[in-house]
C-alpha cells in the first residue's frame, strides 16, 4: 500500500518495478530555513549588541529592592486570586439561582466589572475618599452604629487588593459557571432524589466534576494576574515593576532593568504553567482511567469475536 505521503509512477507495463518518489514538502522546508535565520539573527543580536548591556541586567537580578518587589507581587497575585475564586464561586452560583433578584444582581456584578477598564477601578478605589470622606455601617436614613476616614481604611496596598479581587471574581464567575453548566443535570437531580441537600450535591458532586473544566482557564488567569499587577505602580505600591522604575529613576539604565523585570516575569510564569500542567494531569486521571477501561472492556469483546471463526476453521 502506498503512503499517503508519497507519489507512486505508474508502471510502463504490468509487472514492472513500481518507483516511489517522496514529496517534497517546499513550503516547510522553506518555513524551517527562515526560522532558523531569524533565531541565529536573534542569537547574535544579544551576543554582539551592548546596549542590552548584560553585565548591569544580571547585575541587579538579585538586587534586594526587586526581591522585596518580587515578594509584593507575589503576594498580590496570591491574595487577588484568592478573592477573586471566592467572589467567582459565589457568583457563579447567584446567576444560576432561581430567584431573579439573586440572578440580576450577580449578572450587573459581573457586566460591571468587566465592562470597565482595570486600570480605572484601581485608580477609583484609590481615590475613593473623594467620593465618600468616611465609611459607616448603620440603618439607611436610620442611625449610624460606627464610621471611619475612607483615607484611614483604604490604604494603596487595600485599594489594589480591591481592583484586583473584584475584577478577577467577575472573569472567574464565568469560568466557574462554564464548570457548572458541564456537568449532567441528572447527576444533580439523582443526587436530590436520594435526600441530599443542594448544598451537599453541589459540594460533593458538582464542583469535584467541574474542577476538570475550571483548572485550565483558572490556571491562565492566574498567570494573567501575576502580570497584570503591574498596573499596580499607578496608586505607587512597591511591586517588582514599581521598584525597578525606582532604580532606573536614579542610574537613567532604563533598557538594562526592564529586561530584568521582564527575566522575573517569564521565571515565575514559567514555574506556574509547570504547577498548571501537573494540576491538570492529577484531575484528568478519572477520564485515562475510563478510556483505559472502556479500551480494555473493547479488546476483550474484540478478541474472542475474532478468534472464534479461526478455532472454526481449524476444526
Amino acid at each position: 500500500m502506498t503512503s499517503p505521503d508519497s507519489l507512486t509512477v505508474g508502471a510502463p507495463h504490468e509487472g514492472a518495478p513500481t518507483r516511489v518518489v517522496p514529496l517534497r514538502r517546499w513550503g516547510q522546508w522553506t518555513a524551517t530555513v527562515v526560522i532558523l535565520l531569524l533565531a541565529a539573527m536573534l542569537a547574535q543580536s544579544l551576543v554582539t549588541n551592548p546596549n542590552f548591556r548584560w553585565p548591569t541586567v544580571f547585575g541587579y537580578f538579585l538586587d534586594g529592592r526587586i526581591l522585596r518587589g518580587l515578594g509584593t507581587t507575589l503576594l498580590l497575585t496570591l491574595i487577588a486570586m484568592v478573592v477573586g475564586s471566592v467572589i467567582g464561586v459565589i457568583m457563579a452560583v447567584g446567576r444560576q439561582s432561581r430567584n431573579p433578584v439573586v440572578a440580576a444582581a450577580a449578572g450587573a456584578y459581573v457586566g460591571f466589572f468587566r465592562g470597565t477598564p482595570l486600570l480605572v477601578q484601581l485608580i477609583f478605589w484609590f481615590n475613593l475618599a473623594a467620593l465618600y470622606p468616611t465609611l459607616g455601617l448603620g440603618i439607611p436614613f436610620g442611625p449610624t452604629f460606627f464610621a471611619v476616614e475612607t483615607n484611614a481604611l483604604i490604604t494603596p496596598f487595600l485599594a489594589a487588593i480591591l481592583g484586583l479581587g473584584l475584577n478577577e471574581g467577575a472573569y472567574m464567575s464565568e469560568i466557574v459557571r462554564a464548570g457548572l453548566l458541564s456537568v449532567d443535570p441528572g447527576q444533580k437531580d439523582a443526587a436530590e432524589a436520594l435526600g441530599m441537600r443542594r448544598f451537599q450535591v453541589f459540594r460533593r458532586i458538582v464542583l469535584p466534576q467541574a474542577m476538570r473544566v475550571i483548572i485550565p482557564p483558572t490556571g491562565n488567569e492566574t498567570i494573567s494576574m501575576l502580570k497584570t499587577t503591574s498596573l499596580v505602580s499607578v496608586i505607587a505600591i512597591p511591586d517588582l515593576l514599581f521598584s525597578v522604575q525606582i532604580i532606573y529613576s536614579q542610574n537613567f539604565q532604563v533598557v538594562p532593568l526592564l529586561i530584568t523585570v521582564s527575566l522575573w516575569y517569564l521565571l515565575v510564569t514559567t514555574v506556574l504553567s509547570t504547577g498548571q500542567y501537573f494540576l491538570e494531569r492529577r484531575y484528568k486521571r478519572g477520564d485515562r482511567a475510563r478510556e483505559s477501561s472502556f479500551l480494555t472492556v473493547w479488546l476483550r469483546d474484540l478478541i474472542p469475536r475474532h478468534a472464534k471463526p479461526e478455532k472454526e476453521a481449524r476444526r
